[in-house]
């Protein structure tokens, strides 16, 4: 290892101004209004006075713009920005890029869905220490009625979508070649994910196999996948504020964000919690 290797990394110098600046951006992109003046220099935590230049400058290059009423609001080269960075993002490969961590952290297997052709179809599966006796594999599918998987697809994307294959499984199940299920039951399960924001499986519908799933949004609040941790039931931990269903969350929510989605600006969207 030479010298240089051995020195402790020094805190790279920056420039305060700058960060100042992006904290303003920051705090008019999380308002969902055009902002005045002192409320804004109160959330800045900046006096009025001392904001007053930065706003002219972000004016002049179009990350500002001030209403007829006076009033600040995002400028068009802050739209550009954020659009120029939604179309570099891909939610599959951002997804596959980090999910190895995941798979890691919870010591389960981790698999990734999205909506195919003919209904939830698995794209990636990530194995995790512990092993499992499930046909979990990429290119097959969950079931909408008998998966937790498929139950939070109903739950975020359009029924559309989702209605002819859930019609199709109900046929089936009346005719004994899917597991029956009561109907107004599922509704009411549906119903609860959209609040919930994730869903939960126990020994269903494999004994023995317990799962976790959460959505991916886009800045669109549109579901792009679903990250569904799958495990021996002793491992896996359903719990609400339990240690997998913490980690699918944090995955989940860290990752939509960071394709522009905004729980806050979409209703019907993860709840906070």
């Amino acid at each position: 290892m030479s010298i240089a290797e051995d020195k402790p990394a020094k805190a790279q110098r920056g420039i305060r101004s700058l960060e100042t600046g992006g904290a303003i951006l920051r705090e008019m992109a999380q308002s969902q209004s055009p902002m005045k003046l002192r409320d804004l220099a109160e959330a800045v935590d900046i006096a009025p006075a001392q904001l007053h230049p930065y706003l002219v400058s972000l004016r002049a290059i179009g990350m500002v713009e001030q209403t007829e009423t006076g009033l600040y609001q995002l400028g068009p080269f802050a739209l550009e920005l954020g659009l120029s960075r939604l179309r570099a993002q891909d939610a599959y490969q951002e997804t596959i890029r980090r999910v190895g961590a995941l798979a890691e952290e919870t010591r389960l297997m981790v698999a990734l869905s999205v909506w195919g052709l003919h209904g939830v179809t698995i794209v990636h599966v990530t194995e995790g220490s512990a092993q499992i006796h499930a046909n979990v594999r990429a290119g097959g599918g969950f079931m909408m009625t008998a998966t937790a998987t498929g139950r939070l697809f109903a739950a975020f994307l359009s029924p559309a979508l989702t209605e002819p294959v859930i019609a199709r499984e109900l046929r089936d199940a009346a005719t004994g070649q899917a597991p029956a299920f009561d109907e107004a039951r599922y509704r009411a399960e549906v119903a609860a994910i959209r609040l919930r924001g994730y869903e939960t499986t126990l020994d269903a519908p494999i004994p023995g196999v317990s799962a976790v799933t959460a959505p991916v949004f886009d800045y669109s609040g549109t579901i792009q996948l679903a990250v569904t941790v799958v495990g021996p039931t002793a491992l896996i931990d359903l719990a609400p504020d339990g240690r997998t269903v913490r980690a699918v969350l944090e995955f989940t929510e860290r990752l939509s964000a960071d394709l522009g989605y905004s729980a806050a600006h979409h209703a019907g969207g993860q709840s906070p919690r």
